[in-house]
């Protein structure tokens, strides 16, 4: 039976360190050391083994609508054997930002963001449809995004 992975503990500096960078990816490390009691040097040291262990990721959070892509939505979708595998085959999928496998009334959640409708149904019918076990999908497509943060914190 598969184990969960285990990281190591984070210490206090280590987790307001993160939530600094979760309020504001961009805070200079001279900042963040003047709030931890830290040297520029050292956070510098802390975000690169955060970084480098996989705990943390600094990236650039866009609006699709900017960009181009007017429709997001959710899709649900019903698997007949491993959820991995499909899974696995959407998730190598340009459109698709977020996959999960549940184990609810769904067993494969992912969310897209697509340039339109068309893009959307093509994506729906022509390529996740036709995957190896995919037995139904649902779409939800999103209305308005109401809310939509990454600042959840640390335990």
């Amino acid at each position: 039976m598969a184990t969960a992975k285990k990281h190591p503990a984070l210490d206090a500096i280590s987790k307001t360190i993160i939530e600094l960078l979760q309020e504001d990816g961009r805070r200079s490390y001279s900042d963040i050391g003047r709030v931890v009691g830290l040297s520029e040097a050292a956070v510098r040291q802390r975000v690169q083994r955060l970084t480098e262990s996989g705990i943390i990721q600094i990236v650039a959070v866009t609006d699709p609508m900017q960009l181009g892509f007017h429709r997001q939505a959710m899709i649900g979708i019903r698997v007949a054997g491993d959820a991995r595998h499909v899974a696995e085959a959407i998730a190598a999928l340009d459109a698709v930002d977020y996959v999960v496998i549940t184990v609810g009334s769904f067993d494969v959640i992912v969310e897209v963001v697509c340039e339109d409708d068309d893009h959307l149904l093509a994506l729906v019918n022509d390529v996740i449809r036709p995957i190896e076990g995919v037995l139904s999908t649902e779409t939800f497509i999103y209305a308005k995004l109401q809310k939509q943060l990454y600042n959840w914190g640390t335990r």
